[in-house]
């Protein structure tokens, strides 16, 4: 990445165990598409509640945005349901595959119209 990962948290607590997860999958990506430029993650909780102690059972708002030549991908978990990515490691495992699936799409779409041109 030419630019360093982005990592942003609202409505919850700052967690390093959770930054390094989210620089894994971020790695990971990079071995599907090394023409990543930029790679932004935002971990957000609304609370529906305005006491925080009813933190418990909020869904987990995962956006992870990439930035690639020619475009940017933009993966936006937003679950209706509360129950729904109620753990942030599976919100997590379910925004970094998606965005993996678009990346890997991206890269097959980049291969064709290479050869195509190429033919040309």
């Amino acid at each position: 990445m030419q630019i360093p990962l982005q990592i942003t948290f609202h409505g919850i607590d700052h967690s390093d165990a959770i930054e390094e997860r989210i620089r894994e999958k971020a790695a990971k990506l990079e071995q599907v598409c090394d023409r990543i430029t930029r790679c932004r993650v935002v971990i957000e909780v609304h609370h529906r509640n305005t006491s925080s102690l009813h933190r418990k059972g909020e869904p987990f708002h995962i956006t992870v945005n990439v930035t690639i030549p020619g475009g940017e991908l933009v993966v936006k978990r937003d679950p209706k349901d509360p129950h729904v990515n109620e753990d942030i490691l599976v919100a997590l495992r379910e925004a970094f595959d998606n965005m993996e699936r678009q990346l890997k799409d991206f890269v097959a779409r980049s291969r064709v119209e290479t050869k195509t041109r190429a033919a040309q």
